[in-house]
């Protein structure tokens, strides 16, 4: 006999000989012997885990975190012996819901099955906080000391040449990491040499083989040339990104004399060297761009300088070659000598006048000569000798004589004539009006 059964596995063609039940938990549950396909087996877990964890909660820390475009949290949940994959939709998110990795919540929730991967999950309605998990703890801890100490301040930090032409790369040379960062930068610009430092990621050990990544750079970079070094691997749990909150690495970054540029995981991951290094880059990409000019964008600028440049060109040849023409149509090109025969005729009309001029000046000058001299003819006492009148001056002085009482007998004189000159010895000495005498 055939029997066809509603089991909380789905609906299946059972036969008497092969059909048992057995009571748990409250529930009938059909155990059967017969084969199922991927899709029935994993809808029947669905709805028998859906069935019996309807609602539970859930303590662990936060890893893995990542956050869609469209809002919803996907993240795993995890203490020291096992984890679950968790999802957080977007509609029973709170906007007070701090979402990190290394936080301990209390997840509430349903237990699904995510049926493409075969893979269960707890859909959560709700979350709080249960406090920091051990490693989140650390880091805070670790990073508190090293703020204070001042490693993490903007200060210290070096810029990032402008134009970089050989960079070093401290990472895995077999991890996902390098090959985007290499793919991007051949696409933006091929100048930039690129050497890698060998490296583990994560592990044990790796945080001092990044460090002496970072001191063989910057012991090699005069040899080398290196202008940059760049830290990098891909995203991943708080326990895979651990080795880059090394203490020691964070102290070789912040005493490295080239620039470091920390390209750790994703956007949502943070780490103590995003911290310390000179400039954080989002993921490895990120800095690529960074570290490299656009091809692309430096030949559209080449492009609009080409054109400008030549439009530049065209129009100061055209101003010139107008300017030029305006000067070929100008006068003294047209008749060159005009200027010349203009000056020439000037410079005859300047010369007559100046000679008409110096005759005018001369003229008058000998008439106020004349008039000078016939002045000083008046006045001349030989005028005055002309006219019957004589001039006697004392001979050893010169001294005209103007008043007898100058002179004293035995005082020889010189009298001064039109037509000669008298000498004489003045003998006696009369007085107008009185009648006393002087004799020698």
């Amino acid at each position: 006999m055939r029997v066809e059964a509603q089991t909380v596995c789905g609906r299946g063609l059972l036969t008497t000989d092969t059909l048992f039940c057995v009571k748990n938990q409250a529930h009938w549950v059909l155990r059967i012997k017969m084969i199922f396909t991927v899709h029935q087996l994993t809808t029947g877990i669905q709805n028998l885990l859906g069935t019996v964890y309807s609602e539970v909660e859930v303590c662990g820390e936060i890893t893995n975190l990542s956050i869609s475009s469209s809002g919803h949290c996907y993240f795993t949940l995890k203490d020291d012996r096992a984890q679950l994959s968790a999802v957080l939709w977007n509609r029973n998110r709170s906007p007070l819901d701090d979402m990190r990795n290394g936080l301990e919540v209390v997840c509430t929730g349903r237990i699904d099955v995510y049926p493409p991967r075969g893979s269960y999950q707890i859909v959560v309605s709700s979350i709080e906080h249960k406090g920091l998990g051990a490693l989140e703890k650390l880091f805070v801890q670790l990073k508190r000391k090293l703020h204070e100490e001042g490693l993490f301040d903007s200060s210290h930090k070096k810029p990032i040449p402008s134009w970089i032409r050989r960079v070093g790369v401290v990472t895995s040379p077999d991890g996902a990491a390098i090959h985007d960062f290499l793919q991007v930068l051949r696409r933006r610009w091929s100048q930039v040499d690129v050497c890698i430092f060998p490296s583990p990621v994560q592990g044990n050990g790796a945080a001092r083989q990044l460090a002496e990544g970072v001191r063989f750079f910057n012991r090699v970079a005069t040899t080398l040339g290196i202008d940059c070094i760049i830290l990098t691997r891909g995203g991943g749990s708080m326990e895979d990104l651990w080795e880059f909150n090394d203490e020691s690495l964070i102290r070789t970054i912040y005493e490295s004399e080239l620039p470091v540029v920390s390209a750790v995981g994703h956007e949502i991951d943070v780490t103590l060297c995003d911290l310390v290094a000179d400039r954080r880059a989002l993921t490895p990409s990120e800095a690529a761009e960074l570290v490299s000019p656009d091809a692309l964008d430096w030949k559209e600028r080449l492009n609009s300088r080409k054109k400008r440049l030549n439009l530049a060109l065209r129009s100061r040849f055209s101003a010139s070659f107008d300017q030029l023409r305006a000067l070929e149509n100008r006068t003294c090109f047209q008749f060159p000598y005009r200027k010349i025969e203009e000056a020439s005729q000037r410079v005859d009309f300047l010369e007559e006048r100046l000679n008409q001029g110096a005759r005018i000046s001369l003229e008058r000058g000998e008439k106020r000569v004349a008039q000078a001299a016939a002045q000083l003819e008046a006045l001349s006492p030989l005028a005055c000798l002309a006219r019957g009148f004589s001039l006697t001056r004392v001979r050893h002085t010169g001294q005209v004589v103007k008043n007898v009482v100058q002179l004293k007998p035995g005082d020889e004189l010189s009298t001064l004539f039109a037509c000669g000159e008298v000498a004489s010895v003045v003998r006696e000495i009369i007085l107008n009006n009185i009648d006393e005498k002087r004799s020698c």
